[in-house]
């Protein structure tokens, strides 16, 4: 497998549902990706617990090392391990990147199902810098910031309720947003859940970017059933001409499989390493 260096991106996963036969390592039902690029270190999502820590250390990872971090939305099951990262790390120069509305409070029914801090503790944890609209995190990392409703067959749904100055409201997850790698010859896009919409997405990056070609992508896609909506997010990735896609998390092996029959779909476990030249995925 090629080696990024200082001309590409290198991501590791260091959480996932899934962890592959005869590497152990443990896995759980979230997202953390450590990612190499333009000489940072950023972590894209912290997982539910302390599984990313464990795993990254057994991968021979020092996330004390780690200069940036994004979160793709507020939900636990991304940002929950932050508090565990906290209490091992010291955290006051990392730079965290999320959308405003990130660490708003979010319940289910009763269950809190957002994140452990809020933006006032965040700023005095790290350097928060929450961005609404796209900015540039290296010269090849931008963080997309809220994604606009484009694609007509992905309406949000809301996912319980969330408090926004004040007032408690449905929750669409206006904060879920994307990271994408600008490479020489198109993008790589790297998601969290994608409750905006996996094509919304797509489109916003393409045009965020000005490039049309895409690489890959990695992350939950929120599908589930084989339905209407999988059939035409299926034309949809398939006419955009994605190259490789690595759906994981939040995608069903029903979903995954009616994505196998028209896409090159690849399997992703704890461990993976993937490698991008600016020019294709390895």
């Amino acid at each position: 497998m090629k080696k990024a260096g200082t001309d590409g991106m290198k991501l590791r996963v260091l959480v996932d549902n899934n962890t592959y036969i005869d590497r152990y390592y443990l896995g759980e039902p979230a997202v953390s990706y450590y990612i190499e690029c333009d000489g940072i270190r950023l972590l894209f999502d912290a997982g539910y617990s302390d599984v990313f820590l464990k795993n990254a250390e057994a991968l021979g990872i020092d996330l004390g090392l780690v200069t940036h971090m994004v979160f793709s939305h507020g939900h636990n099951d991304h940002t929950r391990g932050l508090k565990f990262m906290k209490e091992r790390l010291e955290l006051s120069g990392m730079e965290v990147i999320a959308h405003p509305s990130c660490f708003d409070e979010k319940v289910f029914g009763e269950e809190s199902i957002g994140a452990p801090y809020s933006a006032a503790d965040m700023a005095g944890i790290c350097r928060y810098r929450p961005c609404g609209g796209p900015c540039n995190i290296s010269e090849r990392l931008v963080f997309l910031g809220e994604i606009p409703d484009a694609v007509d067959f992905e309406t949000r749904k809301a996912i319980g309720r969330t408090r926004i100055r004040g007032k408690w409201q449905d929750d669409y997850v206006r904060d879920d947003s994307a990271l994408v790698y600008r490479g020489e010859e198109g993008i790589f896009i790297i998601t969290g859940c994608s409750h905006s919409g996996i094509c919304n997405i797509v489109q916003y990056a393409q045009a965020v970017c000005g490039q049309q070609r895409v690489l890959g992508i990695i992350g939950g896609f929120h599908l589930f059933e084989a339905d209407e909506r999988l059939v035409r997010t299926i034309d949809y990735l398939k006419c955009c001409g994605a190259e490789q896609i690595y759906p994981c998390h939040c995608v069903s092996l029903r979903a995954k499989a009616r994505m196998m029959e028209a896409l090159n779909v690849k399997e992703v476990g704890v461990g993976m390493e993937l490698c991008l030249d600016g020019q294709a995925a390895h």
